[in-house]
Order: C-alpha cells, then sequence, then structure tokens
C-alpha cells in the first residue's frame, strides 16, 4: 500500500513519521509541492492521496490523479469549499477530512483576540513603544460586562462559548441545527438577525458553504449589529464582506474585528511579502488597523492541532484503500 502527501510542511514532519513507525507496511512518500494538475504525477502507482492546500481541487487536478488510478482522497483540514464535487462525484473519489483535530485551538485564539480588542491592546503598545504613559482614553472593556454571541455551535463554536463564560460573559447563539443540551439551557435565539443586534461581540464558527452563505455578514447585517460590536471571523473569509466591515470601522460602527480568514487570502496567506511588499492593499489597509488583529488562517496551527491532522487524515486514507469506511468521511452536498 502507498500513499503520497501532498503539501508536507517542516512541522508536520515529526507526526507524519511517528505514523510511518507505526504502520510499517504502508509506503508513505511526502512532498513540499501542492496538488495541481502538473503535481499529479507524483502519485504515479499510489493507492491514496493526502492534501491540505488553500487552491482549488478543480477538474482538471481530479482528472489528473483519476487517470493515475487514484480516486481515495484524505484532507488534512476540515474545509472542504474548494473541492468541485460535482467532477468529484462523477470520477468515484472517496473523500474524507480532518473535522475535529483541536476545536480549542481555534477558539482560544478567538477568545484570545477578543480580550485583546476589548483591551485596545495594539493602541497600549504603540503608546508604551512612543512614550506615551498616560492612561487616557485607552481605557478597557471588561469580556463579563459583554453579551456574546455565537453562530454556529458546533465543536468550536460551543468551546469558544465556554471561554467567554469563563470570563463571565453572558453568551447567546444562533445555530440552523441546533444542540439539544444547549437548547435545554437557554442560549439560542432565532434569527441571526435577533443575535446580532443583542451582542457586543459576534463570532462566527460555521463552514462556507458557496452560493448560500456568502457574505452572510454584510452591510446591512452590520447596519443590524448594536454599535461599537466587535466581529470575529475564524471560520472562511468568504462569510464576511470586507468592504463592508472596513466601511463599518471607517465609521465607527464597529468596535473591532478579528480576522484569521479573508476572502482573497489565496495565494495571499502563507506567503513572505516582507521585502516586495504586499501587493493587497485592502489586507494592508485592515493590518495597520489599531482596532483590527490579522492573522494568516492560524488560529488552528497549535502542535496539538497538526499532529491530528496529519495522523487522522493518514488513518482516513488507509481505511479507504483497505475497502473500509473512514473514520471521518466527507459528506457530499448536493451536486
Amino acid at each position: 500500500m502507498k500513499i503520497v502527501a501532498y503539501g508536507i510542511r517542516n512541522d508536520e514532519k515529526p507526526a507524519l513519521e511517528e505514523w510511518k513507525a507505526e504502520h510499517s507496511d504502508v509506503e508513505v512518500v511526502d512532498t513540499a509541492e501542492l496538488l495541481t494538475p502538473e503535481t499529479a504525477k507524483l502519485a504515479e502507482g499510489a493507492d491514496g492521496a493526502v492534501v491540505y492546500q488553500q487552491l482549488d481541487y478543480t477538474r482538471e487536478t481530479l482528472e489528473a490523479l483519476a487517470k493515475l488510478g487514484v480516486t481515495n482522497l484524505s484532507l488534512r483540514n476540515v474545509g472542504t469549499d474548494n473541492i468541485d464535487f460535482a467532477a468529484a462525484k462523477e470520477l468515484n473519489f472517496k473523500i474524507s477530512n480532518v473535522p475535529v483535530y483541536s476545536p480549542n485551538a481555534i477558539a482560544e485564539h478567538a477568545a484570545i483576540q477578543v480580550s485583546s480588542i476589548l483591551s485596545q491592546q495594539k493602541v497600549m503598545e504603540h503608546k508604551v513603544e512612543k512614550h506615551d504613559l498616560r492612561w487616557e482614553p485607552t481605557i478597557r472593556r471588561e469580556v463579563r460586562d459583554q453579551v456574546v454571541g455565537v453562530i454556529g455551535t458546533g465543536h468550536i463554536g460551543q468551546v469558544f462559548m465556554q471561554i467567554m463564560e469563563g470570563f463571565g460573559a453572558k453568551v447567546l447563539a444562533y445555530d440552523l441545527f441546533r444542540n439539544p443540551e444547549l437548547e435545554a439551557k437557554g442560549y439560542y435565539v432565532d434569527s441571526i438577525e435577533e443575535l446580532v443586534s443583542q451582542v457586543d461581540v459576534l463570532s462566527l464558527h460555521v463552514p462556507h458553504f458557496p452560493g448560500k452563505n456568502d457574505h452572510m455578514i454584510d452591510a446591512d447585517m452590520i447596519a443590524k449589529m448594536k454599535d461599537n460590536a466587535v466581529l470575529v471571523n475564524v471560520s472562511r473569509g468568504m462569510l464576511v464582506d470586507t468592504d463592508a466591515v472596513i466601511n463599518a470601522l471607517d465609521s465607527g460602527k464597529l468596535f473591532g474585528f478579528v480576522m484569521d480568514t479573508y476572502e482573497g487570502e489565496v495565494g495571499v496567506f502563507n506567503k513572505d511579502w516582507s521585502k516586495d511588499g504586499l501587493e493587497d492593499k485592502r489586507l494592508a489597509n485592515l493590518i495597520a488597523r489599531e482596532n483590527v488583529y490579522v492573522t494568516p488562517h492560524t488560529a488552528f496551527y497549535t502542535t496539538h492541532a497538526v499532529k491530528e491532522m496529519v495522523q487522522k487524515s493518514l488513518d482516513n486514507n488507509l481505511a479507504f484503500i483497505e475497502g473500509k469506511e473512514a473514520p471521518t468521511p466527507v459528506k457530499w452536498p448536493e451536486v
């Protein structure tokens, strides 16, 4: 049995080597190359492919794999919105992802950034760096005084709710698919509009479904939010209309913005722009603001999460190869 692992980073190699040592009957070939129509040839002779990338899994890419007889595809991440599912279905692909690798990593990241925004941490740091040691007007807002709204109460959303409650905040939530235990405790409201009108912090923890929830937070939704609210997106960039957020920051409608995912991030994030200058001026605008925290899709990026992502994806792929049900197969959308 042979698996080719695409896009392997140096930080993933220890987890990869550990898995290989425990599965001596499986040949694992790894490459730093991402999966494209051109690099698909690296999977020749393999029984499956393990991948993680922001690039789209296009029809052309999937066809290139299928021509080599490789139709077992295991993602090391949770997101599947960059897969051409119509082509995958036509080519008889089996696809898995890792829906749960470390909810705590992403939830903790969101919570830390929210606290920093409410504390005006950037503002104070910049003042101190300039030896301006005055208190005013850089006054903090305590988390316990906020009403926190969560859209999406899956694994990550629930951990985020627990952390916010640990600070003493009141938490409300909205989800199309309600968790019975949370519903019994009275967390849910009946609509997103009802939620945003009541909360001081709004955090998104839902997948992106192309054509269905694009820009779910747009200018109209922001207008319905409380003044001086904080918006948090550690889910998917396409959930938020970035231009609408910038306008809301300019007008003072939003107090702050936490952004780990960006609708224009493919080809921009995970790349060093320090020498040539950042070409995306909209992103540069956001980074420069003292009431915005931008991270390049790294909320997940912890030692614990990386190990889980690598090893669970390999477990999935091996199950496919052996003709078994993968532990976490992707639920195919309607195509």
